[in-house]
């Protein structure tokens, strides 16, 4: 998407970089807490070390949040339920039952009339087939059969109206007595409200019970006649006491708004808490409160400076790593991709604890907040310095974002500290959840410190170290998700990914050994040098091994044009021309470069393809060009290598390694003086070639260099003592006389 111009253009930019800084500034500032937050947090059972604390404003003493939410749910519960009696519904419903009876004997005795059951169903309103036929078996045999007139259809209907009209009178609730949670109900008619059994009405199911009890008691036991009275009946019975939620919810409000929401009132220069004196529970809440009023009485102007001081407060914290990073980490610091790294890691840690201070609960939850991840983060994404300045600074932040909570701080950066320590060598991914432990002692330590300093109970210190187990196991788990999304977002190098291309499974590995033998015995000789001599001198023995182990892969294009690979005596390089066999040498770098680039290297690796020759001159062509066609007529920039020079430790600890060991390879009889002359001569002539002029080795680092090479290679090509017969079993081919 972006040229490689633009990419460097904008990894380097000034500007960038300051607006990283400012926006990263800008988002902690508002993820502080408001006004309140200005003085340190207390905490119950420490020591108030400050002046005597005067209230400058009057101000309530507001009881615990939690204390205050349980009497808000204690007023809720008390709160009755609150049912309407709508007069309305008895004569609706009634008006309703004398048109439809009329309408009902009407559809009936037109029906009996045509003998017809067309038209059954679609007169039918409310009654199943089965009910209309019965009423109307009634309507048609009442004076055949010379039933009673009291069985008539019209007097059905006439005490069916007197039995509803009555229950209508006792006034019925819209809900079962199992419904209503309560044992008392209040019941609001027009203005007025009062408050009753909730058995003192009658509820659905009773309704349904003393219906059918009616109709039995003036209608007989017929069933079938019965249970066409009940379901004609019910649908005329609407109850007419309902309940009413927005009612409910307005009286649960209004018993809300009773609860005091404080415990009492601090007068303007009354104190609060004396020198010395200890923090008891009453006096965390004068000094809670006293902090809120202060936040609330603030102006435009004093939350104008709050804001400024916040600014200030994190700048200053971010100041100690942004020197250090400057200082001595300059690749960090003139690198935005880096510093947008560890931007998001602070951002993230601001978050969670901004997160963590809004839950107002009594779990010590503020131990949730993951600063040993960033911790293990920022030490496996660049250095073990870099991580514990990071866990100092993230520490800092977020005790600052729980009100200058000094306790948090220091919890913080001591598990901070020791999780960055148990990353600081790492070997394999799995080695991350090692953490687990140490970050789980720190925590623990510092519990039972603070803990056992303010007299706080077992039960209370247990509760926090079960906190603090899981952030223990839960920052690993982060660590190792968050490393993948670094590795791949922001295409970096960390310790693991050179331990997987370390493998000799790797595609490329495989292909050298295979291809290149000699080359792969090379190359894993070379990287055993560097990895020893890095260590001696501060460079990341890592790197410099794996580095080591890609800076030929060039040479599985063309094996047979180095020695290495050359299993018979026939050289290749006989038969050519110095300069095409100088420029196929050269080659190899231009193609290892194109090999690493197509198998996805990181940028790190692909740099010990080039940086292993720097500019130096394939001397031995160069002097065979000059011998076949004079001096003269050479250009002795034809026979360099295309550079540029090595300007880290590890690529310049290659390069020397790979002349050294294929000098002294190459050696018939080597001895510790021979080989220690070459070593030294191979590396004062790089020296002077001007090869180490971009490189940070100091002729400290070269006297260590040179004392763990010669250590190496005369462990490697050292005398041995030859087996009797030796000279015979050299010179035989082992084939039998015929």
């Amino acid at each position: 998407m972006f040229s490689e111009a633009t990419k460097t253009k904008i990894k380097k930019s000034k500007r960038i970089k300051v607006l990283l800084i400012l926006v990263t500034i800008i988002l902690m500032v508002l993820m502080f807490p408001r006004g309140e937050s200005i003085e340190s947090e207390v905490t119950v059972g420490s020591v108030w070390t400050q002046d005597d604390l005067i209230a400058s404003i009057p101000f309530e003493i507001l009881k615990d949040p939690e204390t205050y939410k349980k009497e808000l749910q204690a007023a809720a519960e008390k709160t009755l339920p609150v049912f309407v009696v709508d007069n309305t519904i008895k004569k609706k419903y009634l008006d309703s039952l004398t048109a439809y009876n009329k309408f009902l004997l009407k559809i009936i005795d037109e029906d009996l009339a045509r003998q017809s059951k067309d038209n059954t169903n679609k007169n039918n309103t409310f009654l199943s087939n089965s009910s209309y036929e019965k009423f109307k078996n009634i309507r048609k045999y009442e004076n055949v059969l010379a039933i009673n007139y009291n069985q008539s259809m019209a007097n059905i209907f006439k005490k069916l109206r007197r039995i509803i009209s009555a229950i209508y009178n006792s006034k019925f609730l819209d809900r079962n007595y199992n419904e209503i949670k309560k044992d008392s109900i209040a019941v609001r008619e027009g203005k007025f409200e009062k408050v009753f059994a909730k058995t003192f009405f009658p509820d659905k199911q009773t309704v349904r019970i003393e219906l059918r009890n009616q109709i039995a008691k003036y209608f007989g036991k017929d069933p079938q006649l019965n249970d066409a009275i009940e379901e004609y009946a019910s649908h005329f019975l609407k109850p007419n006491i309902i309940y009413n939620q927005e009612l409910t919810d307005n009286a649960i409000k209004v018993s809300e708004s009773k609860v005091p929401r404080n415990v009492g009132i601090v007068e303007e220069n009354e104190r609060i808490v004396a020198k010395h004196d200890r923090i008891t529970p009453e006096i965390k809440l004068k000094i809670d409160s006293y902090k809120i009023a202060k936040g609330q009485k603030t102006t435009f102007w004093m939350q104008f400076f709050q804001n400024l001081g916040k600014f200030l407060h994190i700048i200053i914290i971010l100041a100690l790593l942004s020197i250090y990073i400057f200082l001595f980490r300059k690749k960090i610091f003139w690198d935005n991709s880096k510093i947008l790294i560890i931007t998001i890691i602070l951002l993230f840690i601001s978050f969670l604890t901004f997160l963590v201070y809004q839950m107002n609960v009594k779990a010590p939850v503020e131990l949730l907040v993951l600063v040993p991840a960033a911790s293990m983060l920022l030490t496996i994404i660049f250095d073990s310095r870099v991580g514990f300045y990071g866990t100092v600074v993230a520490a800092l932040i977020a005790g600052g974002l729980r009100g200058n909570d000094y306790v948090f701080t220091l919890m913080n950066i001591f598990a901070g500290a020791l999780a960055a320590y148990t990353v600081r060598d790492i070997r394999n991914r799995n080695q991350i959840f090692r953490s687990f432990v140490y970050i789980l002692i720190g925590y623990i330590v510092s519990i039972f410190a603070f803990g056992l300093e303010r007299f706080e109970s077992i039960d209370r210190m247990l509760i926090q170290s079960g906190f603090a187990a899981s952030n223990a196991l839960l920052s690993p788990i982060l660590t190792y998700g968050f490393i993948i999304f670094f590795e791949k977002i922001f295409n970096i190098t960390t310790e693991l990914t050179l331990l997987e291309l370390s493998d000799f499974n790797t595609p490329l590995l495989r292909e050298i050994a295979k291809v290149t033998p000699g080359t792969f015995t090379h190359s894993m000789t070379i990287g055993t040098m560097v990895e020893s001599a890095a260590e001696e001198i501060g460079a990341n023995p890592i790197l410099a091994r794996v580095g080591a182990y890609y800076h030929d892969v060039g040479k599985t294009v063309n094996p047979e044009a180095f020695a290495e690979n050359q299993l018979d005596n026939n050289n290749i390089h006989d038969s050519l021309e110095p300069r095409e066999s100088a420029k196929i040498i050269i080659a190899h770098v231009i193609d290892g470069i194109r090999l690493a680039k197509e198998h996805k290297l990181p940028q790190e690796i692909i740099d010990f393809i080039p940086m292993h020759h720097g500019t130096m001159l394939v001397s031995y062509f160069y002097e065979k060009a000059k011998e076949k066609e004079g001096e003269e007529n050479v250009d002795i920039n034809d026979f360099r290598y295309p550079g540029p020079k090595p300007n880290t430790k590890e690529t310049t600890l290659v390069m020397l390694a790979d002349a050294c060991e294929s000098t002294v390879r190459a050696m018939q009889e080597p001895d510790t003086q021979k080989i220690e002359n070459v070593v030294n001569n191979l590396i004062q002539n790089r020296i002077d070639d001007g090869q180490l002029d971009e490189s940070p080795i100091t002729l400290d680092d070269l006297t260590k260099i040179k004392k763990t090479f010669i250590s190496t290679l005369i462990s490697q090509h050292h005398k041995r003592i030859r087996y009797p017969k030796q000279d015979e079993m050299e010179n035989d081919s082992g084939e039998s006389e015929k």
